[in-house]
């Protein structure tokens, strides 16, 4: 299908006057507009093959072949919001306890939020972990228990400073807003195993969204269906019905409906839009029949709820968020390609989140407490049943922060030049620390890589191709890690 605009190449036709030019430049513009407007309807031809959505737009969220064999058939993203400082965390740096209180050598006077201050240990002890020895903070015992199954890398950077932009830059490849987040691309490419299901969903923390709200889930320029859903265990959906509508006659009005539409597209050939909107009314309708069975956590037994932390009636945050996290687990028992799952939400002053710039410790005993068990007994859980055999499962923020507090205050700044995230699961090495900081853990020194390699790294754990997985956009063929970007292999089994 071409809906391009029509050629403005006047060879042949000879000199144009002014009369000419300027007719056939309406007509240029006009044309022009026309293709911004099916663009924006998602209806422009795409490149042909792997994730076409018009090689069946009835169907668009039906499973595809990948680029080559993957690793991982689902993913689950857990995305800490507000950039969690990876020196209370995972990146061990003894040399902050020697310099502790001195000003930082060659150190920066002023950093994202002012003037900063003298460098300040970690504020949570560290010790070593498993049969690895990593060294890891007592913030987080449950997830320091699983270090050995872990992959971690040190050394990731980000083009941003400040929370929209770089939560742009983790979930699109781009710090610009309108853009596709990294679920609608896998979305896009793969489809997903259930149909009564979407291909892609959010898990929103019980306390709100993140910064930049739907930009970490939304599909930009993709076609609007690969946008993700969002949902919470905090909100179920419950079935819809009318009061003297039996089952039967349900389902015989269901079937009236799909043939009533499939004579409309029969009228109508050729209408993808058409298609396309039927089909997401199509998985609306399941829906309402699929997600009230999954939302209802009372079939679950006991020792699982209080395994995540769903039972602590004294933290009812804690015990939101892990409803949650025994929600992500049933999605993808179900075949949903891939959960986004959120930990704090946007306020500022890092109430919420994890933006520690004032009284970090106090703010982060508070953070962890609501994160550690729950996403602990996630991947337990999915160990426990084959499930990490093919689920990816990834810890992410945005940045991380600095080694010294800010001038006045109890907390760190924004760094962008150096901070941790890891995966486990499915075609991970275990126990593996790539990359390293400099010995205050100001920058990444060594193996550095920048959020596009994270991000190629996951994609191509589904059998995807970073290179090739390309949208045509305004004349560009569009991609997730733009020009940039390698697999990380030596985090790979």
């Amino acid at each position: 299908m071409n809906h391009g605009a029509e050629s403005l190449s006047f060879q042949g036709h000879g000199l144009l006057d002014r009369r000419g030019f300027l007719g056939r430049s309406a007509t240029a513009l006009g044309s022009v507009a026309l293709t911004h407007l099916l663009g924006r309807e998602g209806l422009l031809a795409a490149q042909p093959g792997l994730g076409s959505l018009f090689a069946d737009p009835a169907h668009p969220n039906r499973p595809r072949p990948p680029h080559f064999s993957p690793k991982a058939r689902n993913v689950i993203v857990i995305f800490c919001a507000g950039a969690v400082s990876q020196l209370e965390t995972w990146d061990y740096k003894p040399e902050l306890h020697r310099w502790n209180d001195k000003p930082m050598p060659g150190g920066p006077a002023v950093t994202f939020q002012g003037p900063a201050g003298n460098l300040a240990r970690p504020q949570y002890a560290f010790r070593p972990r498993g049969q690895t020895g990593k060294m890891v903070s007592d913030l987080i015992p449950h997830l320091a228990e699983l270090t050995d199954d872990i992959a971690f890398v040190h050394s990731l950077t980000s083009k941003s400073n400040t929370h929209g932009p770089a939560e742009n830059f983790l979930s699109t490849g781009f710090a610009l807003d309108g853009f596709p987040s990294i679920g609608s691309w896998i979305g896009y490419a793969l489809g997903t195993d259930n149909q009564d299901l979407p291909a892609f969903v959010s898990l929103l923390d019980p306390r709100g969204v993140p910064q930049n709200g739907s930009n970490n889930w939304g599909s930009g320029f993709l076609p609007a269906t690969f946008q993700g859903t969002t949902w919470s265990a905090q909100n179920p959906v419950r079935h819809l019905s009318a009061p003297g509508i039996t089952h039967d006659a349900d389902q015989a009005a269901r079937r009236l409906l799909g043939q009533l539409n499939q004579r409309h597209l029969e009228q109508h050939p050729g209408d993808e839009k058409l298609a396309a909107r039927i089909a997401s009314y199509e998985l609306a309708a399941r829906m309402q029949l699929s997600v009230p069975e999954i939302s209802d956590l009372s079939t679950e037994p006991a020792h699982i709820l209080k395994a995540y932390g769903a039972d602590d009636t004294g933290n009812p945050i804690k015990a939101g968020f892990a409803r949650n996290c025994i929600l992500a687990r049933r999605l993808v028992e179900r075949g949903v390609r891939f959960v986004q799952l959120f930990n704090g939400a946007y306020a500022s002053g890092g109430e919420l989140n994890w933006d520690g710039h004032n009284k970090l410790k106090e703010q982060y005993d508070r953070h962890a407490a609501i994160l550690d068990q729950p996403a602990a007994a996630l991947i337990r859980d999915l160990g426990q049943r084959g499930l990490l055999e093919s689920t990816l499962v990834v810890w992410c923020t945005e940045f991380g922060r600095m080694p010294f507090f800010q001038k006045g205050a109890q907390g760190r700044d924004h760094n962008p030049d150096g901070f941790t995230s890891w995966m486990t699961g499915a075609g991970i090495r275990k126990g593996v620390s790539h990359g390293v900081t400099d010995e205050l853990g100001r920058a990444a020194v060594n193996d550095v890589h920048p959020l596009y390699d994270f991000n190629a790294t996951l994609l191509h754990l589904l059998g995807l191709d970073h290179e090739r997985l390309t949208f045509e956009h305004n004349g560009v063929q569009r991609r997730l890690t733009n020009v940039e970007g390698h697999v990380i292999r030596e985090i790979l089994a």
